[in-house]
């Protein structure tokens, strides 16, 4: 009896300690988990199309909420308080607090507020607390409390960009009265994205025309004016690469770096939408892709993505301040006015003005960020468009995929030389700089 009762003793006293180490053990957070948030926010972004220039402002917030509470207790890394002027400090962390199980919290918690249909994202922050709680409930409840305050504090710095202000502002408007000004491209002829998108505050440059490219060639018809021969390359070189075939190099270089959200295509009497990510996705792609091939770890991670993605919102700000400031016609509408009203280009043109070019000002700055993240040299295999059917490519850097991204342009008939080349310098004008007032690591 005795014995039973020593043994029964025993045996409870190893189930309490099994389960106290249990609740006491700390939530373990792969880098991986970030990944797939991520990953969820892009898939959430296809399936509502969003445009270049908002998707870049989803990606961007959440990646400072995660970054910040990180760096709150990192000696490595300080934080972007007092480096962005318009950011206010955080709540401090409780020592209960786990941080990486905060900064996912608060990650998906300021995306969601950002896109329209979060059940992607739902299920996927579903699973994650649902394992988190069965592995130290008292843990993730405060780290869940903690990032909730954190979040709520980057949507009030968030609500303030004057976004919303925008969304009521007049479209823009269409006139005739000037021969070079954009118009409506086919086959929708949707009118023209973002025309305010200048408006929107920036989070790194001192106002969206800081870095103004160089004037784009004067509107001429003239067969010896620069911008003419400018519009007569496009439509050569887009005839050649088609008497190359579906095949060559030049237009798997167009169709990779297309990175066009809402490709429309008429049949018959329907319209048939095709999604896509974004320029700023494709590079966020990059991004995790330049992470994991250097193993980095969860701290590191968030701290590449975070700046890369301020680089890209700074960028589309930059760049439409330009695109409806100029608000230059597209090759596609002279070309089929002037020289060949049969001509389609191979991408489908975008519905906005067309200097400077998009990809060229975000590649720009992006593949600057990123060289000064990882190097100068850094070779990687770009398979980002594997999931919408296209091969993976290689690159020697990140310079060298922002010039074909640029130059893809030109292959697809969509920009003029101009755009492409004074884009990528307006690009990089951008990373610069972000650079130079964001050196976080100590």
């Amino acid at each position: 009896m005795r014995k039973s009762l020593i043994i029964l003793l025993l045996v409870t006293f190893i189930g309490v300690f099994i389960s106290c180490k249990k609740e006491n053990t700390s939530i373990k957070v792969p880098v991986d988990a970030y990944f797939n948030a991520v990953d969820k926010i892009t898939e959430t972004m296809i399936h509502d199309i969003f445009s270049p220039p908002v998707a870049s402002r989803i990606y961007m917030y959440p990646n400072v909420a995660a970054y910040e509470i990180l760096a709150q207790k990192n000696t490595k890394y300080s934080s972007l308080y007092g480096k962005i002027k318009t950011l206010e400090s955080l709540p401090e962390a409780p020592k209960d607090v786990n941080l990486k199980v905060a900064a996912l919290v608060a990650y998906i918690d300021v995306s969601k507020e950002l896109i329209f249909k979060d059940q992607i994202v739902t299920t996927y922050a579903d699973s994650l607390y649902t394992s988190w709680q069965a592995t130290n409930k008292e843990e993730f409840t405060a780290s869940k409390t903690y990032a909730i305050k954190v979040a709520n504090r980057i949507k009030d710095w968030m609500y303030k960009d004057n976004y919303k202000e925008t969304r009521s502002f007049k479209g823009y408007m269409v006139t005739t009265d000037n021969p070079g000004r954009w118009q409506p491209t086919p086959p929708a002829y949707i009118d023209g994205i973002e025309p305010h998108w200048n408006k929107i505050r920036p989070i790194v440059l001192d106002s969206a025309a800081q870095f103004k490219p160089k004037r784009h060639p004067d509107f001429s018809m003239d067969p010896e004016s620069t911008f003419y021969k400018e519009l007569q390359e496009v439509y050569t070189v887009t005839n050649e690469i088609r008497k190359n075939g579906d095949t060559s190099e030049e237009v798997e270089i167009a169709k990779f770096w297309d990175c066009n959200p809402y490709v429309s295509t008429s049949k018959g009497h329907l319209m048939i939408a095709t999604k896509k990510i974004t320029p700023g996705a494709h590079w966020m792609g990059i991004t995790k892709i330049a992470c994991k091939q250097q193993k980095l770890d969860f701290m590191a991670a968030v701290h590449a993505n975070t700046i890369t993605s301020i680089g890209i919102f700074d960028a589309f700000i930059s760049c439409w301040d330009e695109k409806y400031r100029s608000n230059l016609i597209r090759p596609e509408t002279l070309i089929n006015n002037t020289i060949d009203k049969e001509w389609t280009p191979l991408l489908q043109t975008p519905p906005f003005p067309e200097y400077t070019s998009g990809h060229s000002v975000v590649s720009g700055a992006s593949a600057t960020i990123l060289t000064h993240l990882f190097g100068d040299n850094f070779s990687f295999t770009d398979d980002t468009e594997l999931p919408f059917g296209l091969p993976s490519r290689k690159f020697t850097s990140f310079n060298a995929a922002a010039n074909e991204a640029a130059i893809s342009r030109l292959y697809g008939g969509i920009h003029y030389r101009s755009a492409i080349d004074n884009g990528v310098v307006q690009g990089k004008n951008v990373g610069t700089h972000i650079i130079n007032k964001l050196t976080l690591v100590n």
